[in-house]
């Protein structure tokens, strides 16, 4: 597998403007001369080991900064906007696309913002859902996908909400129950938490005071819930200072996205970072044993396990996903260079697909992206039971993985050969931007590659696939 090499001008620039130096300040303390220090903050030149090894000697810069995967991002979800049909005929190369991705990330942001316009344009004619004709036809992004954007490009990691929920969990350092601390919190301000039978999770009546958490609901579920509800009412100067950062463009999504602040605060509460980063570590990252230490979930200890990305303390970077039956991503966040399909279907050959034929049960694999990175994925099904015989029960599966580097300290990949190539299943993201030739599960040609019929000869696929 080839080594990729790094390619961080935008991070460099930024570094450099934000310690207030020139040029020529900045060349001399990283020991290189300014025509270099030029090429490389011009992505003409990838960021040398030295420079690496300079930046975190004179600035105590975390180096880990300069390849958070933005612009593997960006590719990414460039790639999937150009392999819309309207794109065809005209499609850059790869090389191209990083080249903005990595010198004007703002310029392809703002091509991303146009293209998700146009698609729901596109969608509200072909629905015929009477755009046309109405005062509030105005084009903008849906706002839940311009939510899951903002978390999306943040790494899923806020620090101010997550070090506020640690202060809280955490008091002088040390974890305490975080569902009696909300309890005691509450009750100072006159609220109080009962449980009731009725179908609904959690609610508040500001009136008088009182909050009601379904007796139906898991333990995980009720503290998570209450802990949402501690932070709607304890820490709303905080999630507005956050949502005033972030500039949604329309009232709904930031709506939303103070909804997703207050489950970022319960999250962070529940599974304090520090004590939450060890444990981890501790049981070689055992969901089960940390569901059981923290009295979570396994959809939570995942989800959690991808937002340690906290500057100077970072956790292993993991993708974590949820599935429904249909093969639908409802939730999704890579700190990995994997990313997920934003439109389209996923990659059938991914083992969170298969989870819901064997339940209850965690499937393994050792997969590979076209891209040649490595990876160990994890993936189980999951079943919420409504509470009653009538009750709707909620089936879903989880997905949670790393590169193969980080496969020793996982207790799942003991008995795993990952030295040997041919364990490794061939993934992509998705089939308009896969370029493998060969794929028996390809349900649409790749966008960037030209096809050849032969009507003599049929093999897995109707046509062939220059390479």
């Amino acid at each position: 597998m080839a080594t990729q090499k790094l390619y961080a001008g935008v991070k460099l620039r930024e570094t450099r403007s934000r310690l207030g130096l020139t040029q020529k300040a900045f060349a001399e303390k990283l020991g290189v001369s300014l025509p270099y220090l030029n090429q490389m903050e011009n992505n003409n030149r990838p960021v040398s080991t030295g420079v690496v090894l300079a930046l975190a000697q004179e600035f105590g810069f975390d180096v880990t900064e300069l390849s958070t995967g933005d612009a593997e991002r960006i590719v990414t979800d460039m790639r999937e906007a150009i392999a819309d049909p309207v794109f065809a005929d005209g499609a850059p190369p790869l090389a191209d696309l990083r080249l903005v991705a990595s010198n004007a990330p703002a310029l392809a942001r703002a091509f991303l913002e146009l293209h998700r316009a146009y698609r729901q344009t596109h969608e509200r004619l072909a629905s015929l859902d009477e755009a046309l004709g109405r005062e509030d036809a105005r084009v903008q992004p849906s706002p839940w996908e311009e939510v899951r954007d903002f978390f999306h490009y943040c790494d899923n990691y806020i620090d101010a909400v997550d070090r506020a929920a640690e202060r809280f969990a955490c008091p002088d350092g040390v974890r305490q129950d975080p569902e009696e601390r909300a309890r005691q919190a509450l009750e100072a301000r006159g609220i109080t938490v009962t449980l009731t039978d009725a179908g609904a999770v959690r609610g508040y009546d500001a009136a008088t005071q009182t909050i009601t958490l379904s007796a139906r609901a898991s333990g995980p579920t009720r503290r998570f819930q209450l802990l949402h509800q501690l932070a709607l009412l304890t820490q709303n100067d905080l999630l507005e200072a956050t949502l005033d950062l972030a500039r949604f463009q329309s009232d709904t999504a930031r709506e939303i996205a103070k909804i997703g602040m207050a489950n970022y605060f319960a999250g962070a509460a529940l599974l304090p970072y520090g004590a939450f980063l060890q444990a981890a570590r501790d049981t070689r990252h055992d969901l089960e044993r940390l569901a059981h230490m923290f009295g979570a979930s396994l959809e939570q200890i995942s989800h959690r396990l991808s937002t340690l990305q906290r500057p100077g303390a970072k956790g292993i970077p993991f993708f974590f996903v949820v599935v429904d039956q249909a093969g639908t991503i409802t939730k999704r966040h890579s700190a990995t260079l994997l990313q997920f399909a934003r439109f389209g279907g996923a990659c059938p050959l991914w083992n969170v697909h298969r989870a819901f034929e064997t339940p209850g049960q965690f499937l393994r694999q050792l997969a590979e992206t076209p891209d040649g990175v490595r990876y160990f994925c994890l993936a189980r099904a999951i079943s919420k039971s409504g509470g009653s015989f009538d009750a709707p029960v909620r089936r879903f599966a989880i997905g949670l993985g790393c590169e193969v580097k980080h496969a020793g300290s996982l207790v799942y990949a003991d008995d795993l050969d990952t030295t040997r190539a041919a364990a490794f299943e061939p993934i992509g993201i998705s089939c308009r931007i896969c370029e493998r030739p060969d794929c028996h599960q390809r349900s649409v040609p790749p966008l960037e590659r030209k096809l050849r019929v032969d009507f003599t000869n049929r093999g897995l696929l109707p046509y062939r696939i220059d390479s």
